[in-house]
């Protein structure tokens, strides 16, 4: 299974693209403007959109993908999401106002795609691969997603398993099923706010470097992998980076006993993650 990177950021500029992240060649995880770098090929080759919330900065590019391309196609593209996502797509972009209702054209029975309702826990199983919706909490409805290879693909019988945290606070709930997850090879997890926007990130239901410190430390002993940080503010990048590797820097040096300042008890790998990026899995 092969994880590419199109987009990671929490807002856009020049080289920042929002949240989309393709599956081998056919399945997206949301549907930032990253999805723009696409060819018209590869968008073509899309059949599932997964969705983690409503807000724009993970749905941009959806209507204007489905624009591109859904003539062309034979099938629709099926997206996943929670029903309360799918309500919010419907009522604000795909209302016949803001953008045409690709679910009904060019008509019910042959659309450009079809809303699949999902709730927190559902598996969905695609040519092998496993997509679990993980509890995420946020401003609105959302989920996080895990994606697992077939195990029998590989040579350990293993399912390799790329997680995603979504947008979210601190939430127990997720860390409690990642724990439970099989052979987790990457860990994606957001981070916006630097911490002279932690307030900000408190409201927002965001993660900003203490809170994501004390996060990772639910992380369960002996289970190590590399955590990638995502959905960092264009404008905040650089001081996150420089906070968190001031977290990475002292919970190396506080190991024993634990820092309980930060909620840092052991070092862990961290990577700011960059568009761009694949990773084979």
């Amino acid at each position: 299974m092969k994880v590419r990177v199109l987009g990671c950021s929490g807002a856009i500029a020049r080289g920042s693209r929002t949240t989309s992240f393709l599956i081998d060649t056919d399945i997206l995880i949301d549907a930032g403007t990253g999805v723009g770098d696409l060819t018209v090929g590869e968008m073509l080759r899309i059949d599932h959109v997964f969705i983690t919330h409503a807000h724009l900065d993970h749905i941009a590019a959806l209507p204007l993908m489905l624009d591109a391309m859904g003539a062309r196609r034979r099938q629709p593209v099926m997206v996943h999401a929670l029903p309360q996502t799918i309500e919010a797509m419907r009522a604000h972009i795909f209302n016949n106002l803001i953008w045409p209702d690709f679910s009904r054209i060019p008509s019910e029975e042959a659309p450009f795609m079809r809303f699949v309702p999902i709730e927190t826990g559902d598996v969905v199983e695609i040519g092998g691969r496993r997509i679990e919706a993980l509890p995420a909490q946020h401003t609105v409805p959302a989920v996080g997603y895990a994606a697992s290879a077939d195990p029998t693909a590989r040579k350990d019988g293993k399912a390799a398993t790329w997680v995603f945290s979504g947008d979210t606070g601190p939430n127990p709930s997720f860390w409690q099923r990642v724990n439970q997850l099989d052979e987790v090879r990457m860990l994606v997890i957001e981070t916006a706010f630097s911490r002279r926007e932690s307030k900000l990130a408190e409201i927002s239901q965001h993660l900003a470097p203490d809170t994501l410190a004390q996060e990772l430390a639910q992380i369960a002993p002996g289970r190590d992998y590399p955590i990638y940080i995502t959905h960092t503010k264009p404008t905040e990048t650089v001081q996150i980076l420089v906070e968190l590797g001031g977290l990475q820097k002292d919970s190396q040096q506080k190991a024993h006993p634990p820092n309980t300042t930060a909620g840092v008890s052991r070092l862990y790998e961290l990577h700011a993650l960059q568009a761009g990026q694949e990773f084979d899995l």
